[in-house]
């Protein structure tokens, strides 16, 4: 065998070689990945550059568009994570396009008008786009995040102080949460009770007596919701806080699904949960749309806030949520200097260096507002407050805070400003049907060919992305509804961020008679004439046209204010209040129970709903049972039952019958909410599960609840001039 010295220094040096580049491999790999990712996004962008700025004419226009939308429609029903970004790119590209044409070639007006109110329109769409790009980065990767298990060494949670504060409410709405909170499941010794009373009522504080818990009151109610949290603050000591408000029942698993991320995470000061509605709002209820249409905060709860928490950016919502005791004295307490407070705390606890997460599962459920006008006060007020930390505690301005935070908490913000841009985009096009004005230099083609896919492209995307969240057309309702009362408290609290006080939200009330509130839709009748106007100067113009590009302009704006009448007769639909006299709201649930009849019979049934005054039930075999008779319904939760007083209001067929509880002890009380507002299965099984979303389901409903406004106010008017009519003095008499 021969010696081969040198294959021996190759291979040797082979070796050293292979060893030198597997040691210098991850930096140099790491070096030209991130080289290469940059080169990549430079590209990229040049080329969106390129697509969203390159000039085309109609028909190019509208072959672009439409070849976007048709991947936009291959893409939306795919099942990933990775669509949604898709679809959110590509209706950027539309919008941006968009927006470039409006920019550059649609701002060369021919008069001080034109000028004018041009300007007035592309700055709504501007404060539109930007709200829309916002939107979408916040939305980019919801968390989804889960509950962590808790040790099983109970010695080792901590110690929690629950908070219920409340002001006027009755006693009838307080009660049940506070029952709520003392069959929650913890420790007894690490768990305290207390209602802070800022009403100082002696019906609450025998209450609290009775049934063992804490009763903390003040001797004034400075900075009302936030001063009466920071004075009980002062009055306890828990580690940690858990604040509930007082209509929104805790589950009894409220603390082991929230209380896990902070054991596991020293720098959480915030876990937040969704605020959970079991009565219908206005708007559900005066278009009947409880249970079919999601409402007007699912989107918040659904979407955004896990949205957030993707960047450590979600915000406590004042109810619902536990707080670290630490940090929130470190910061001083909840924030008093505007009156969303919530907000305001969340954002000095993230300048603060502390985190915050969301969990994405009802673990409370309240009562909505009652009426619209409870309803506009409540957003009203969140609107001011949002717009009050804007000015005085700027999300963008400052220290602390990430960039994606900051991006998140300007979003929250910016959302609320929405009040000039609806009110001119409801108002637009009369500018050109009344005055002739050209707000849009462009021919009406052009226009089509440029707003139309930027439109469609953004509702194909929200419905991916918000499909079981928020209905499309609904967020123009929303927010038509609320624009007017909104404009003025967000424009006065820029200029004047001290302005502006907290106002309570009515709970718990009736609406006796079904009546139209004339005095809360004023503004909306108003812009309603206002279109109805214009669609008249409208058919003018169109008798009087000489030419095809006139009538394709009066087309256009005609078509934009038959829209606008549509959302303003919806929101008018929801400004007649319908009859609501129900003290207890129902919830379904169906369970297996016993009726037991005074002649010792008992019966097998199961239950259709519950609410704090009663049952209904469904007997398992028909048996004649006479309303007013007194029984006994034995209902079985947890391997365990109970027998609860009971009388019969009437029979709804040979099988149902609908009982109404009688004077039930404390502990009897105690266990039936135990068994059924204390579930948090009730509430998952009903939260967010409404049909997918298309957009002729969506266009159905608007038109339907638009037609029903429209029939409501011609029978208001009529009714009122009838009204009129027969309050005329008679002959001879003097008005």
């Amino acid at each position: 065998m021969t010696r081969d010295p040198a294959g021996k220094a190759a291979r040797r040096g082979g070796a050293q070689g292979k060893s030198m580049r597997l040691s210098i491999r991850p930096e140099g790999s790491q070096a030209l990945a991130r080289l290469g990712l940059a080169a990549l996004v430079l590209v990229g962008m040049l080329l969106i550059g390129f697509v969203v700025t390159v000039p085309l004419d109609v028909t190019r226009q509208l072959l672009f568009s439409l070849a976007v939308f048709a991947i936009g429609l291959c893409l939306r029903r795919a099942r990933n994570r990775i669509v949604p970004l898709l679809l959110m790119g590509l209706s950027l590209v539309m919008s941006s396009r968009y927006m470039w044409w409006r920019l550059t070639e649609t701002m060369g007006m021919g008069s001080v008008v034109d000028l004018t109110l041009g300007f007035g329109l592309v700055m709504a769409e501007v404060y539109a786009f930007v709200v829309l790009v916002l939107g979408y980065f916040q939305v980019a990767w919801p968390l989804h995040r889960r509950s962590l298990p808790l040790p099983e060494d109970q010695s080792l949670w901590p110690t929690v102080d629950v908070f219920i504060p409340t002001y006027n409410e009755p006693l009838s709405v307080v009660r049940t949460t506070v029952l709520a909170a003392t069959v929650m499941d913890w420790p007894a010794g690490k768990l305290k009770i207390h209602l802070l009373d800022d009403g100082r009522r002696e019906e609450f504080r025998a209450f609290c007596e009775e049934v063992g818990v804490n009763y903390v009151t003040r001797t004034n109610n400075n900075h009302a919701k936030a001063g009466n949290i920071n004075a009980a603050l002062k009055k306890s000591d828990g580690e940690y806080v858990a604040i509930f408000d007082c209509d929104h029942v805790p589950t009894r698993s409220f603390l082991q699904m929230s209380m896990g991320w902070f054991l596991h995470d020293a720098r959480l000061a915030v876990v937040q949960t969704p605020h959970y509605f079991f009565s219908a709002d206005p708007f559900e209820r005066n278009l009947g749309t409880f249970g079919k249409v999601p409402n007007e905060g699912e989107l918040f709860y659904g979407l955004l806030q896990d949205g957030n928490d993707a960047w450590n950016a979600t915000f406590f919502c004042g109810s619902c949520a536990v707080i670290k005791r630490a940090p929130l004295e470190e910061v001083g307490g909840v924030a008093v200097e505007t009156v969303t407070e919530d907000a305001h705390t969340a954002i000095r606890l993230h300048r603060a260096g502390y985190r915050s997460a969301y969990i994405p599962v009802p673990q409370a459920a309240g009562l909505a507002t009652e009426s619209l006008s409870a309803h506009v006060g409540q957003r009203t007020r969140w609107a001011r407050g949002m717009a009050q930390i804007f000015r005085v505690d700027n999300p963008m301005l400052g220290r602390g805070l990430s960039l994606v935070q900051r991006i998140c908490y300007t979003n929250a913000m910016l959302h609320f400003f929405y009040g000039l841009p609806r009110i001119i985009f409801l108002t637009a096009p009369l500018a050109f049907l009344f005055f002739g004005a050209h707000v849009i230099h462009a021919s009406a083609l052009m226009i089509f060919a440029y707003a139309l896919p930027h439109l469609a492209q953004a509702s194909l995307t929200n419905l991916r992305i918000q499909g079981g969240h928020r209905h499309l057309l609904w967020n123009e309702v929303y927010e038509t509804a609320l624009a007017w009362y909104i404009l003025r408290p967000t424009l006065m609290a820029v200029f004047n961020p001290r302005l502006g006080k907290f106002n309570v939200t009515a709970k718990g009330g009736l609406v006796h008679n079904s009546y139209f509130d004339a005095q809360i839709a004023r503004p909306y009748l108003f812009l309603l004439l206002l279109n109805l106007a214009g669609v008249v100067a409208g058919i003018v113009r169109l008798v009087m046209a000489d030419s095809s590009g006139e009538v394709n302009t009066i087309w256009l704006n005609l078509g934009w204010t038959f829209y606008n009448m549509v959302m303003l007769g919806a929101v008018i639909a929801t400004c007649s209040e319908q009859r609501q006299i129900r003290r207890a709201h129902r919830v379904p649930l169906e369970m297996k129970a016993l009726l037991h009849l005074p002649d010792g019979r008992a019966l097998a049934c199961s239950t259709v709903d519950f609410s704090t005054g009663g049952l209904a039930i469904r007997l398992d075999q028909p048996q004649p049972v006479q309303p007013d008779t007194p029984v006994e319904i034995e209902l079985r939760h947890r391997q365990r039952s109970q027998r609860l007083p009971a009388q019969v209001r009437h029979d709804r067929d040979a099988q149902g019958l609908s009982l109404q509880f009688g004077e039930l002890s404390i502990e009897q009380e105690r266990w039936l909410i135990a068994s059924t507002f204390a579930r948090a299965d009730i509430w998952v099984s009903l939260w967010g599960r409404h049909e997918r979303d298309t957009f002729l389901r969506s266009l159905s409903d608007v038109l339907r609840a638009s037609l029903r406004g429209f029939h409501r106010l011609g029978r208001f008017v009529i009714t009122r001039g009838r009204n009129d009519c027969n309050a005329q003095p008679a002959p001879g008499e003097t008005a």
